[in-house]
Formats: structure tokens, sequence, C-alpha cells
């Protein structure tokens, strides 16, 4: 029985995603060895309804009371089958409605049933919170870590550290308690020495921290690389990636994400903190019972966990809830929208609660605008659409022509070396330029700020000829010395970012787009920002300004030109448009700039949209050909079932089970010879007739089972899936009845059925396969993958080429 395709002892797996799988370095490799057959072990077949929901029956087998361990459950790397997991759910809950008036103890379960769901998100919210918070004070420290040390005490970060210093408020960033790598070596921070000195650890520090990412991540967890939204995508859409969010990756990402959001590379931790929650989702489900045993259920946790995920990283609660329902989520019910929204609440509360930046606020560059725009504000905020769209095209098509590089030639091979590279020449770059020097979190604060009396950053260097303000309202100044200086370092800065980016995302540590597509965004908004307000300063009498902004009033706010960039890159990226605006809007806490922002977000979308049609993460999603039918796309071609389904001419015939006159050897024999995830069952061969499907999974334990525990079962023995065993000779040996592990109602379509419809069935039901029928004969099958690949052809792409790659 160690032939091809049948592996005795193999299948004493959990449901659970938190198995660790073995991986050889830190690629993924989802080929397999048989690419072809009708129905491919990659999507696997229809699982056993047992537990009665369609039309299965009450009972597992004559001979065991028990449902048998394994069956109903999937392999790695299979495609969940959401019909029937959905059933065994209404099942289950029936049977506990049913049982909870018979007695005080079965209405406590019920009732404790139900609370459930809502108690698990309360767990996910707050362990999510918390990971969130110990991320954003173990980075800050980090990032700190790279340019001196607390005298006070070294767990200080630059801005903790001066605290308590009685430093003036200009000084403020130039305590005693707070060291230069050079003051403390040196004794000194000044001169050219001293320079060399910070630049050389500066570089140092982040080799350290981002060698140290790399080895740990290709070392325990190499599912904790890169972002994980698109797996988690695919994940959702019901793919089974075993390891993927198990506690390993958890603990590997968190730290990991840590040393390299502070090494300097030109990432984001707002992504990975999806992937983190979503781990938490996953681990937590195993304490429920209910969740742990179906797939389904535990995919609509997911969907709330992705939503208190981003509520942490932006703190944007309503933003995280409808970022889970635009972008990742598959399957998305009105029950899973109130739970992601209390998941998002509570892990947003949590957060709240420990206070990370020391300003009562959630993230870093949480701004408020208080000065109205103009009408005629809304063209530099369109043109920023467009630099948003024309960036996200041009950011996506070079991004995944260096992933692809990676994947296909040696540079794949070396992940460690291609980090250390990376961030050698970031590191080197960033240093002589303070706006590349400080965290990406920190320039996008500094870029979003409205300039005020206090301000001592470059960027508010303004010459100031006024003697009185309003408030902290200043009118429009001259720019001063200060910034054109800040200009030109910003232009730099957005040079850098462009491109330094396009090889960062997709290496072998933890790697968020979201704050990187900002800060580019950002960066190129200040700078329109500041061209805008001084071409208003000094012509304020040309007929665009004369009816608004008068000389001495404060016409142009610059950071809010900052905050529409960065919503426009970010848009023009991930192709976010009312989840992005509400995040923005959360995060200024101003309703009169929703306009502008959506303006921004539409142009980005169509803009990025004219030139290619995926986000970031759909087109990485299609790179590691993963099995995600795409919701948002239409099938508008006039192809027919029996163009796509196989077997094809001059195919082998469709492998097939009889009903009540095949041995067991027979069924061993078809298991060992081929590498199909199942098999219809039919009358005879003769008729064609379908009775139903039964899974290669469930057939191998089934037959394993009744070896060992049932008496006379032997290779002879008939195995039958009616309802009454066949008439026989009364010296035949015991015969074997599977029919509680035969799906009687798998979802058929006719060869004449157009794959218009065919395509919709398979997005909106969650099918992993579809048999095809004339006339009530069995023809052939159509499994999703040959429902990816006949949509690749279509759009005249190598359908081998971008499947489990």
């Amino acid at each position: 029985m160690d032939q091809k395709g049948y592996r005795r002892g193999s299948f004493q797996s959990s449901t659970s995603d938190e198995d660790m799988l073995e991986i050889a370095g830190a690629s993924l490799d989802f080929s397999m060895a048989d690419d072809d057959p009708p129905l491919d072990r990659e999507m696997g077949g229809f699982s056993s309804y047992n537990g009665g929901g369609m039309n299965g029956t009450s009972t597992m087998m004559d001979f065991l009371e028990e449902p048998l361990p394994g069956v109903g459950t999937y392999e790695d790397f299979n495609t969940i089958d959401w019909v029937r997991e959905k059933s065994r759910d209404r099942d289950r809950h029936r049977e506990i409605t049913s049982r909870s008036k018979e007695s005080t103890w079965a209405l406590i379960h019920s009732v404790s049933d139900a609370f459930s769901g809502w108690l698990l998100m309360l767990l996910i919210g707050l362990l999510a919170g918390s990971l969130a918070g110990l991320i954003d004070i173990s980075a800050h420290w980090m990032t700190d870590l790279k340019e001196g040390v607390c005298l006070a005490g070294f767990w200080f970060n630059h801005e903790h550290c001066c605290w308590k210093s009685n430093t003036t408020f200009t000084d403020r960033d130039k305590c005693p308690e707070w060291m230069s790598w050079s003051q403390l070596i040196l004794g000194h921070g000044e001169g050219a020495f001293a320079y060399i000195l910070n630049y050389f650890m500066y570089v140092i520090w982040a080799l350290l921290f981002s060698l140290l990412a790399v080895l740990l991540v290709k070392g325990f967890a190499p599912y904790a690389c890169g972002s994980g939204i698109p797996e988690i995508k695919t994940i959702l859409s019901g793919f089974i990636i075993r390891g993927y969010l198990g506690k390993w990756t958890l603990i590997i990402k968190t730290i990991t994400l840590v040393l390299a959001v502070s090494s300097g590379l030109s990432l984001g931790k707002e992504g990975p903190l999806v992937h983190v929650a979503c781990c938490c989702g996953n681990i937590l489900c195993h304490l429920f019972t209910k969740y742990r045993k179906n797939e389904a259920k535990r995919r609509e946790v997911l969907s709330a966990a992705a939503a208190a995920g981003v509520s942490v990283a932006f703190g944007a609660p309503i933003g995280g809830v409808l970022f889970s329902l635009e972008e990742v989520s598959y399957y998305f019910p009105l029950k899973t929208l109130w739970r992601s929204f209390f998941a998002a609440l509570v892990a947003a509360f949590t957060l709240r609660s420990i206070n990370p930046f020391g300003n009562s606020r959630l993230v870093l560059f949480y701004v408020e605008f208080h000065m109205p725009w103009h009408l005629l504000e809304l063209v530099p905020f369109i043109l920023l659409g467009i630099f948003g769209g024309l960036w996200g095209a041009f950011f996506i098509r070079s991004n995944i022509a260096w992933c692809r590089r990676r994947k296909t030639t040696k540079l794949g091979k070396y992940p460690v070396l291609e980090v250390f590279v990376v961030t050698a020449i970031t590191a080197i770059l960033a240093f002589p330029n303070e706006y590349t020097r400080m965290s990406t979190s920190e320039l996008i604060s500094e870029l979003f700020n409205d300039c005020g009396i206090l301000d001592s950053s470059k960027l508010c260097e303004y010459v100031n000829d006024f003697n009185s303000t309003k408030g902290d309202d200043l009118p429009d100044r001259a720019a001063g010395p200060g910034v054109y200086t800040a200009t030109w370092q910003l232009a730099l800065a957005l040079i850098m970012k462009v491109f330094i980016t396009i090889f960062t995302f997709g290496m072998k540590v933890p790697s968020g787009l979201f704050i990187p597509s900002m800060a580019v965004g950002a960066i190129a908004g200040r700078l329109l920002g500041v061209a805008v307000e001084q071409l208003a300063y000094y012509h304020h009498d040309w007929a665009i300004f004369s009816g608004w902004c008068s000389q001495g009033a404060d016409c142009i706010t610059p950071g809010l030109y900052a905050m529409v960039g960065a919503a426009a890159c970010l848009g023009g990226v991930t192709r976010m448009t009312v989840s992005l605006v509400v995040i923005m809007f959360e995060l200024t806490g101003g309703l009169e700039y929703i306009v502008p922002l959506m303006a921004a977000a539409m142009t980005s979308k169509w803009v990025a949209d004219a030139i290619g049609r995926e986000g970031i993460y759909d087109a990485h999603i299609r790179l590691n050909g993963y099995p995600f039918l795409e919701a948002k796309e239409e099938f508008s071609h006039k192809t027919l079932a029996m163009d796509v389904m196989r077997p094809r001419r001059n195919d082998p015939p469709l492998t097939v089970i009889t009903q009540d006159s095949m041995t067991v050897e027979d069924v061993e024999t078809i298991i060992n010879e081929t590498t199909y995830s199942g098999y219809p069952v039919v009358v005879s061969r003769e008729s064609q007739r379908l009775v139903g499907f039964v899974l290669r999974r469930d057939l191998i334990i089934s037959i394993e089972n009744a070896r060992k525990k049932q008496d006379g079962i032997v290779s002879t023995s008939i195995i039958y899936f009616t309802d009454h065993s066949p008439p026989l000779p009364p010296s035949s040996p015991s015969m074997l009845k599977l029919r509680s592990i035969l799906d009687l109602s798998p979802f058929t379509v006719t060869d004449q059925t157009p794959m218009e419809i065919v395509v919709d069935i398979f997005r909106k039901l969650g099918l992993r396969q579809c048999l095809v029928t004339h006339n009530g004969k069995l023809l052939g099958i159509i499994t999703k993958k040959d429902v990816l690949k006949h949509i690749a052809q279509l759009a005249n792409q190598d359908p081998d080429s971008i499947l489990f790659n």
C-alpha cells in the first residue's frame, strides 16, 4: 500500500491550521506531482455530509457508531467545502436548539454556545490590541537605539527619556539624559569624526536588526515573511495553508516585525498586524469546539480578526471593519459584520489603554486640521489622485517583475544576502537625509503636521512678518531658508522611497506596504501644498485666489495636501476606496475633509485601473498561484461547461466507482493508481447514472478502519453505497457499507450550461468541483482549478505557469 497516492497512516491530522508545515528554506512550493487528472489533489473533492446535512444518513458506518477521526477533514493545500461546512453547522445548531428544551443543563449549553462567538471576539480584541501595543513600544525604542541611548534607563526611547528634562521647548530633543553614540564613545557630538561614528553605528544597528529578522524567519517560521494579506485573502476564500496562522508564525512574526521596522527598511507594520491578529483569531478558535471543528465558522472569525488588525494598525475601528469587508473577506454575513465591529472596538480600546505613544492617540501620525478647504483646491487634490494612480500602477508592475525574478532565478536562494544588501543600501542612503533617517511613521507625522507657533521643524521655518495671531491660526507666510532646505531634502527622500520600496516589499522579512505608500504620497502632497501656499502668498491678486485668499489670511494647509496625497498613493497601490477614506477620516477626525479624500481616492483608482486591473494583493496572489477566484471581475466569455470539463477528447475515461459491484481490492487499486482527490459514484459503468461523490481521503480512512475493526473484511469484500446490500452467495465474505461517507447531493450542471453561470456558482457557493451530466448521465467534472486555468487561457496567460507556482 505504499504506492503513489496511497499514504497509509498519514491521516491522523486535526482540522487545526496550527500544525507547522515543514518547508525547506523560505520559499513556498505548491507544485504537485500530477497536474492533469480530472480531479486534482490540490482542489480536493466533496467530503461526506456526515451528520445528515443534505441527504446524508445519521450514522457513520455499520461497524462503528462514532464518526471516524479524519473523515470530513481536509489535507494541506486543499480548498474547504463551504456547502458541507455550513450544512454541518446548521445540523449542530438544530440539535442544540432541540435539546435545550429537554433540561436546564442543555439550556445553559445552548446559551453558552450562542455567547461563545462574542467571547471569542473579546479575547481576539484583547490579544490583538496587547500585541500591537507591545510592537509599537518596542519598535519605537529600537528605532531610536540606532541613534543613541538613554542614560536614565536604556529601555527609554528618545522622547520618553527627555520627558523629565528641564530643557527648553525648542531644545526638547537635546536633553542631557539622551546621548548619541558619538557622545557616549568620544565624549562629544560635534565634528566630522563624530558624524562618521554615528553614521557607522546607524548602519551597524540596521544590519543587525534586519539580519536577526531574516534568520529567525528562515529558521523558525518561513510563513512569517511578507505582509500576509494575499495569503489571508486566499485562506478566507476557503484554501487551507497549515501553519500559516499557527503559534510559531505568531511568535516569530511579532518579534521579527519589530526588528524589521526598527532596521529602517522601507516597510510598515500595518499589513503584518492583520496577519498577527488573524493568527490570534485562529489560535483562540481552538478554545471553542464550534470554531475548532468547522472551517467555514473559523473563517468568519478570521474576517473579524482582520478588522481588529486594521483597527489597531491605524486606530480606525470602523475603517478596519470596512477593510475586512472590502479587501480581504470572501464570505461576510451580517453576523460577522457585528462581531467584526465588536472585535475592532475591543482591540482599539485595549491599545488606547496601553497608550504606546504617550499622546493618548492610537497612532503616531494622528492630526487635527481646523481650516476649511476651498472648492478650487479640488484641482490639486485630483492631481494628487492622478499621481497616486500612476505611482500605484508603476509600483505594482515593478514589484511583481522583481518578485518574479526572485522566484525564477538564483536570487531567491539567498534571502539573507538579499536582506543584507537592501538594508545596507537603505541605511547608507537614509542617514545623511534627516527625513529618511527618521522612522517612516514619524516622517508621515511631520508631513501631516499643520505648522503652529511653537513648531521648530524645518518645514515650519517661515518668515514671520506679522504682529498678532488669532489663536493657533497663522496667516500664509513667505517660505524661509528652512522650508527650501526641507523641500529639496523631501524631493530626494521621495525618489529614494519610490525606488527602494520596490525591492523591499516581498523580501523574507515581515513587510507592510501601507506606510511606505502613504509616505510617498505624503511627501508629494506636502511639496505640492507648499508650492500652492507660496503661489497664493505671492500672487494673492490672481483671479483664482482673489475671491477667497486675501493677503494675511490662512488659506492653504500643506498638511492637508500631504494627507490627501497619502490616501491617493495608498489607494493606487491597494485599490481600496471606501475603507481607505474612512481610515483617513478616523485619523484626522475631520468630517469636512471627506470630499477631498474621496476625490483623490477615486481618481487614483480610476487612473491605476486604466493601466492595470489588479491591486498589489491580487497581483501577489496570482504570482504565487493561489487558487483564488476574484469576485470583483466579471466573466464575459461565451464558453460552455463542456468546453472546460474533463476528460476531454482523447483523454482516458473518467475514473468512477460503482455503487454495489466493486471489491475492496478494486477500490484500493483505483486509489493506488490515481492521485485524484475524489471519485464520482455511478449505478454501473454501462449506465453512467450518477449516484453521488466520495472523497479519496474518506475512502482510505474508512477502509483502513474497517480492516482493523470489522471482522470478515478482506480484499474480496464488496463495497456498497446503497441502503440495502446487494444479493450475494452465502459463501461470500462480509460486505462493507460506506453509504454514510457518500455525498448524495453533489452539485451538477449540464454540458450546455454557460461558463458564466458555472463561474458564478463556484464564486458564490465556494465549490471545489462540479459534475457535468447529459440527460442524467455523467459526462465529466469541472474543478476550481479547471475554472482558474480556463480564465487564464482566455486572458492569454499560460494556465500552467500561474497555478501553485
